[in-house]
């Protein structure tokens, strides 16, 4: 995914009325799926005729319709998440019946659009994937590399000392990964491995 993502800075919340269904939106960080069956759990009101969510975690999601035809509620709400890019998140769209049939469509509507307003009016932070690395440098090199290391947002995690050296291990956007390399090879004469960790 080459779009540019977001996470929730703090927990949203809308509410809309739909030809007499009253719906509210209830968007939060998840970070796993424990997390998104608490939020579930916390936020579902039992009197109301559905709560219907979906949430996505990186490429893993899952959706549920809690009773409204199938295909006209989870899915809509994941399509909102997904068309605004936002990850870590779950969204539970809690409906109160009003009397009035809404049809597939309508409620298709109605729940992505109810998700998706929630969504766009939530405060938002960009995503920046980061990548963790390790490399050895000498310790002549340090004081150099500490110095161009923040000129690459990039941020320290551990230094290992040993007799010829230090290890360094770092976290950095995974964007700037290229601009390392070189910085790695020019300090090291060409020497010096970045390796990659999970």
């Amino acid at each position: 995914m080459s779009a540019t993502c977001y996470a929730l800075t703090r927990p949203a919340r809308l509410s809309q009325e739909i030809k007499k269904s009253r719906f509210i939106a209830n968007a939060a960080n998840v970070a796993s799926e424990e997390m998104a069956v608490e939020f579930l759990q916390s936020i579902s009101d039992l009197a109301a005729t559905h709560n219907c969510w979906a949430w996505r975690i990186g490429l893993r999601y899952r959706f549920s319709d809690d009773g409204e035809p199938a295909g006209t509620a989870g899915k809509p709400i994941l399509q909102a998440i997904d068309g605004q890019c936002v990850d870590n998140v779950m969204v539970v769209v809690t409906r109160w019946f009003g009397g009035v049939k809404l049809g597939a469509g309508g409620l298709m509507r109605a729940y992505g659009g109810c998700a998706a307003e929630c969504l766009r009016q939530a405060p938002k932070t960009e995503l920046i994937e980061t990548a963790q690395v390790e490399f050895a440098v000498e310790f002549s090199v340090l004081p150099t590399l500490h110095a161009r290391l923040r000129a690459l947002d990039a941020t320290i995690a551990a230094e290992d000392f040993a007799t010829a050296g230090a290890t360094v291990r770092v976290s950095l956007p995974a964007a700037r990964l290229a601009e390392l390399r070189s910085l790695l090879a020019d300090l090291t004469r060409g020497r010096g491995v970045l390796r990659l960790l999970d």
